[in-house]
């Protein structure tokens, strides 16, 4: 398995160069080759600084080199923008010069055909046998603010450089990371690093999250996700920016067959189940958004670092109007609008008799006439209630010098009284007025609903990193399988290290053999048919009512096989099974399967395909039986199965069963195909989860 911790750490040459090439250096600065170099020219890198044009003397006035090898001294990086038939050439000269790191421009590799392909596979194989990084092919390139390093030939430079600042961002598409980034100086994020990985021959996604986690100047780190290849290492770095209390904010797409298929043609990325990629997430804090915009707004609302657990929110407004709807947003993302205090609302009420003081709080105009009631009204909220966050609604007044100038006076005590306490403004208007409430220490988010879903997420991110991260019992534990092997005797022997038995039943090809097989499990019995042409059982008879003895299971069974020939004259039979009849109790489907990315997923069904309860929930394994637990509070049918007599008995003895379950894929990944229990849960006495039916699928062969 990759140290994703050591491997990142190879990339700090790449952040922080002493010296830089061009290859295939442009005297055009509006060409793919000339964008760089303008770039290093006029935004303060301080390296040497290399254009490589075989063909010039000078480039953009400044000295051009024949060849790499041509430079006298080492370079720590190269950028490679020339044509895709040169490419490997290049690639290996950059190799032999010592490069640490190199950045492909250049397209034409796996994205395009199979051709490509395999030579995307040779530039790899070049970086590995040299030990020089490659980011890319077919991406748009990186930068870092802080030492004027701009390896890209992104135009979003041209009208506006990036604040620096605690915001690391990565990419796989180059043109949309120039988006994300555009969008993200705007909204007036500061950034600490900024890279698109394209097709990703070498460095990856995870590469970056993982060298921004361990990077002291990078406290907030957000992502554009098409796919993964290895998803172990992605898992490893999300630990580790979870394990340095980082948030990762990830706008992952492809959630769609159509997205999967556009995200494999645009950089060749591998996509495996989107509901794994939530669960991964969930795992480890990562905070998924559907939208860009989202995706900015919460990574600005994470970088003032404050994440409330609780989710006690006061709103307060110069807008009944606006109060409520910002009410409304608050309940839709979880938010906890508690009213004030009847105390503190005798308060408010005397400072302002025409205010509504519940919560949301309305100072009404007549802030307009004595700003001093925005002072007191905040210090009564935030000093006497157990509120985590303050959300205020000042509407366009910023538009106003005076009424900014006003407002911030007003809010500079209760500011320095809470330093630490979450207070969000929604307030639009020029930048130089608004900037001055960021610079106090305010998030401004003009939309007031999106200001309520930005600390909806933040409190989600707190909660997530107060609940630590899940553990698993050592997967060493778990009972070992060999291919092929897996009898009748093999799978009682793994659903008793689960904690499950099989219900009792007999397979059997005659009504007198039913008989004697129900004689022999004991009352009530269930009769069904097993036929390889039929995929549901055809129907189940009880000897629960009328007289529970053989002569009436053999009767049974005759009648089940006679209405079966009717309905399915050319259905073939295998036999009746006869399984012991749990009173009470709904049925649910354990099951492992291989995600193509993330490895052994355990999945959750509860209930019956009628009664419309069967959308899944899952787990990466390997588990503990407290992740087990929200896994089964997520499944459709947990409050039907909450219900049942022995409801909180099952889930209890579930619980422990799909973590056991999840240890076993894990330990033998490389062995399984699939795991399918099919249970009863919430029956009577000692049957509050057993197993009616297992089937385990090894990777050559299956039993039942």
């Amino acid at each position: 398995m990759t140290d994703v911790a050591a491997t990142a750490a190879s990339l700090r040459p790449l952040f922080w160069p002493r010296s830089v090439a061009v290859l295939g250096a442009s005297d055009n600065p509006n060409k793919i080759g000339g964008i760089p170099v303008r770039s290093f020219r006029e935004y303060g890198y301080r390296g040497a600084f290399y254009p490589i044009n075989p063909t010039r003397e000078t480039v953009q006035g400044l000295p051009a080199f024949p060849s790499l090898a041509a430079v006298d001294g080492p370079v720590d990086v190269a950028i490679m923008a020339v044509p895709a038939s040169i490419a490997l050439p290049t690639a290996e000269a950059c190799a032999e010069k010592g490069v640490q790191a190199l950045v492909v421009f250049t397209a034409g590799f796996a994205e395009m055909d199979a051709r490509g392909g395999q030579a995307q596979q040779r530039l790899a194989e070049i970086g590995r046998l040299s030990g020089m990084r490659i980011v890319g092919p077919n991406c748009l390139g990186y930068f870092n603010p802080k030492n004027g390093c701009y390896g890209t030939f992104s135009t979003s430079f041209t009208h506006g450089l990036p604040k620096t600042g605690n915001v690391g961002m990565v990419s796989q598409s180059g043109a949309f990371g120039a988006h994300c980034f555009v969008l993200g100086r705007e909204k007036g994020l500061g950034f600490s690093y900024w890279i698109t990985t394209g097709n990703e021959c070498d460095v990856d996604v995870a590469d970056c999250i993982a060298f921004m986690a361990q990077d002291d100047q990078t406290e907030v780190i957000a992502a554009y996700l098409e796919g993964c290849r290895d998803g172990a290492k992605l898992e490893q770095a999300l630990r580790l920016a979870y394990e340095a209390g980082k948030p990762v904010v990830v706008q992952k797409v492809g959630r769609s067959e159509v997205g999967t298929a556009a995200a494999a043609a645009h950089t060749a990325s591998v996509t495996g189940s989107d509901q794994v990629y939530d669960a991964v997430f969930d795992r480890y804090n990562v905070f998924r958004c559907r939208t860009v915009d989202e995706l900015i707004d919460v990574v600005y609302g994470c970088s003032a670092g404050v994440y409330p657990t609780r989710g006690r929110v006061c709103i307060v407004t110069l807008s009944g109007g606006a109060g409520v709807m910002m009410a409304d947003a608050a309940y839709e993302v979880g938010l906890d609008v508690a009213p004030v205090s009847e105390a503190s609302q005798s308060k408010l009420k005397a400072l302002n008799p025409f205010a509504a003081v519940g919560n949301p709080v309305d100072f009404t105009a007549q802030v307009y006439n004595d700003m001093s009631l925005i002072t007191k009204n905040y210090e009564i909220i935030l000093g006497d209630e157990d509120y985590d966050a303050i959300v205020g609604f000042f509407m366009f007044l910023p538009y106003s010098d005076y009424l900014s100038d006003e407002i911030l006076k007003a809010l500079k005590p209760v500011r320095e009284r809470f330093p630490d306490r979450l207070i969000v403004q929604s307030i639009f208007g020029p930048q130089k007025n608004v900037g001055r409430f960021e610079e106090e220490g305010y998030l401004v988010i003009a939309e007031p609903y999106r200001a309520l879903e930005v600390v909806g997420a933040l409190v989600k991110i707190g909660r997530g990193f107060a609940r630590g991260l899940p553990a698993a019992e050592d997967p060493a534990t778990a009972p070992q399988l060999r291919p092929g092997l897996c009898d009748g005797a093999e799978i009682t022997r793994l659903l008793s290290d689960f904690g499950l038995r099989l219900i009792p039943e007999r397979l059997v090809h005659s009504p007198q053999a039913a008989a004697a097989a129900a004689d022999q499990i004991g009352f009530p019995v269930a009769i069904r048919i097993v036929s390889p042409d039929i995929p549901q059982d055809h129907a189940a008879v009880t000897t629960t009512l009328g007289d529970p003895s053989p002569d009436a299971a053999r009767t049974a069974c005759e009648r089940v096989l006679d209405s079966f020939r009717r309905a399915h004259p050319d259905a073939g039979v295998e036999g009746v099974r006869v399984e012991y009849a749990v009173p009470g109790g709904v049925e649910a489907v354990l099951a492992v399967r291989r995600d193509r990315v993330f490895g052994p997923v355990v999945t959750l069904e509860i209930g019956a395909p009628s009664a419309g309860l069967l959308s899944a929930a899952l787990c990466r394994a390997p588990f503990a039986e407290v992740q087990a637990r929200r896994v089964i509070e997520c499944a459709a049918g947990y409050p039907r199965l909450l219900r049942q007599r022995e409801g909180e008995a099952a889930i209890t003895a579930l619980a422990h069963a799909m973590a056991r379950l999840s240890v076993f894929a894990e330990a033998n990944r490389e062995v399984i195909e699939s795991v399918e229990i099919k249970l009863l849960l919430g029956g009577v006495g000692e049957f509050a989860a057993v197993a009616l039916r297992a089937r385990v699928v090894t990777q050559n062969a299956s039993h039942q």
